[in-house]
């Protein structure tokens, strides 16, 4: 079992140990440096208290679990919290405080007590988190066996909008006191060796995802990255971009080309799809206009002529969607009962023969154009199906040579 929750750390407060910026811009500057130890005695640096607002997202976390937490060891007195100031330094001279796992750690009465939740991901961007989030999301379905079964569950948060040292900090000393991994994407090359110190300081486990790749095309293309997040100021155009508008046309279009509506457009579309009724044609046009794509779809339906613009039109932007009868079935039986047809409205829309039949009607005239590549739907997401299509598409488009495997896909 997998439980997510996300949060913009935008106005948590910097804590009193760390760097007043002032400026309020980024935090460029080279990652701070471990102290070395030396032979003579060295004084301690205090631990640091989390922030109230992390510790309070963590308390609710734990609730919405259904574990049950000691609130004598999660509360913060007026003393403790006039204790942890201390006077603001430059960057430079901030030092990482002693690692959770010290003797001190296990001492303290202040300290929460270790909850037993399962182990946690923390997630941090310097943009919306969308990288990060998909490749955890990714990496964890491959231990769906023992997620499912709660054999290891597992907590994933997200920390969007990262964009200085203080805040990033609050974060690591947060996955160090819960045990957590932290796995970040931080285009800023000091953000992310910051990241990388302190984590191996305090003993976090982490994994840096956009870096690696990063430096691989930098060294592939003999450039240097900018350094920037896709959200940085310096790289924001004009929300009113031609990008812009291309995509909002794209959805006009396909909204108005749902379901067969207007055939007399279909020669205007970039890409129609066409199959039985319940194939997943709508969702996936929506989720293709949105990437600025006019799609069309046109149901088969038996007995039910196609129209002729769809034979008229470059059979190579029609793609035809299949699905397992089965499947089919239990998707349309929920749809009857949504459209009011109950025992007394008898309808042959959801009974297994006229879905077969419906189905293999729909096959023949697959079958009669060849040249429209016919994918099975049945386990697949629309973000694969998409894929599929896009690349079909924009393989045809480009003329690329692609040796063909097989009709279906």
């Amino acid at each position: 079992m997998i439980c997510s929750s996300s949060l913009r750390m935008a106005n948590v407060p910097p804590t009193s140990s760390l760097a007043d910026t002032g400026s309020g811009t980024r935090n460029s500057a080279s990652p701070p440096a471990i102290s070395e130890t030396s032979d003579e005695p060295q004084p301690q640096v205090r631990k640091i208290k989390t922030s109230p607002q992390l510790n309070r997202w963590s308390r609710a976390r734990s609730i919405r679990s259904g574990m049950k937490l000691d609130r004598s060891s999660l509360s913060f007195s007026a003393e403790t919290r006039t204790k942890s100031s201390s006077p603001v330094r430059s960057e430079e001279e901030i030092e990482l405080p002693m690692s959770p796992k010290s003797g001190s750690r296990s001492n303290s009465s202040d300290d929460e007590k270790e909850v037993n939740r399962g182990k946690s991901v923390f997630m941090v961007s310097d943009g919306t988190g969308w990288t990060a989030e998909h490749a955890v999301n990714a990496a964890l379905g491959q231990f769906d066996y023992c997620l499912v079964d709660r054999v290891c569950p597992v907590n994933t948060h997200l920390f969007s909008g990262i964009d200085g040292v203080d805040q990033l900090m609050e974060i690591i000393k947060q996955a160090a006191k819960e045990g957590a991994m932290v796995v970040y994407t931080l285009a800023e090359p000091s953000m992310a060796e910051f990241a990388k110190q302190a984590c191996q300081h305090w003993g976090v486990a982490s994994s840096d995802i956009l870096g690696p790749i990063t430096e691989a095309i930098a060294g592939h293309l003999g450039v240097s990255p900018s350094g920037l997040s896709r959200w940085a100021p310096e790289r924001q155009k004009s929300p009113l971009s031609e990008e812009y508008f291309r995509r909002i046309e794209a959805i006009e279009f396909t909204i108005k080309q749902d379901d067969g509506a207007l055939p007399r457009n279909l020669h205007m579309a970039d890409i129609i799809l066409t199959g039985v009724s319940r194939s997943g044609k709508t969702p996936l046009s929506i989720y293709l206009a949105q990437k600025g794509y006019k799609v069309a779809n046109v149901p088969i339906v038996m007995n039910v002529d196609l129209p002729k613009t769809l034979f008229e039109v470059n059979p190579e932007k029609v793609f035809a969607l299949t699905i397992n009868p089965v499947v089919l079935q239990s998707i349309r039986r929920a749809r009857a009962k949504t459209l009011g047809f109950n025992g007394e409205l008898k309808t042959n829309y959801s009974d297994m023969d006229y879905v077969k039949e419906e189905l293999v009607y729909a096959g023949k005239i697959f079958a009669q154009n060849p040249v429209w590549p016919v994918i099975e739907v049945t386990s697949k997401a629309i973000e694969e199906t998409a894929v599929i299509v896009l690349r079909l598409y924009h393989d045809r488009k480009n003329r690329c040579s692609m040796p063909r495997i097989s009709k279906r896909y």
